[in-house]
This record gives structure tokens, sequence and C-alpha cells, in this order.
């Protein structure tokens, strides 16, 4: 029952964190024609977005019961992956 009582508190923190990001995207935050508000929106998403990647790695893909050693590996891939579209999204730009 415990579980039930995290996982549900876990999903309204999701779910806020989700119409957040969305009434961010929504609300002119993202006007390409003003300086700096872009950016500002696009730093927003991003660390909304980061918030809600660490919940849902921690808690519904259980890194928080799993080995040390699991949790190592799967950040060794998800630096990987960072390292591989940092370096496409440098191309691109």
């Amino acid at each position: 029952m415990a579980r039930f009582k995290l996982y549900t508190a876990i999903f309204v923190v999701l779910m806020g964190l989700s119409t957040t990001q969305a009434v961010v995207e929504r609300t002119g935050m993202v006007d390409f024609d003003a300086p700096g508000t872009y950016w500002t929106a696009f730093g927003v998403i991003l660390v909304l977005s980061f918030v809600k990647a660490t919940f849902v790695a921690t808690y519904y893909m259980h890194l928080r019961w799993e080995p040390r050693s699991v949790t190592y590996l799967f950040l060794g891939g998800l630096f990987v992956a960072l390292a591989l579209t940092t370096a496409a999204a440098y191309s691109i730009l």
C-alpha cells in the first residue's frame, strides 16, 4: 500500500511538471521575435524535462532499488547518448 501512495504522488508530480511545461510552451514564452525569451523557455523546458526523466528512471524504472552497478551502467549509456546528441547538434548548427 505504501508503494501505491508513492507512485500516485510521483504521478501527480509528473503531471504537474508536464502541465507546467505545456503552459510555458503555450503562454507565449516561446516568442521567436523577442531576444532571450526563446532561450529562457528552452532552459525552463530542459530543466523540467530533466526532473521528469529523473523521476521516471528512479521510480518507474526501479533504479532506486537496483544495485549501484545497474545505475552506473544506465548513467553511462545516458552520457554516451547525450554526447552523440551534442555532436549531432553541433554538426547541424
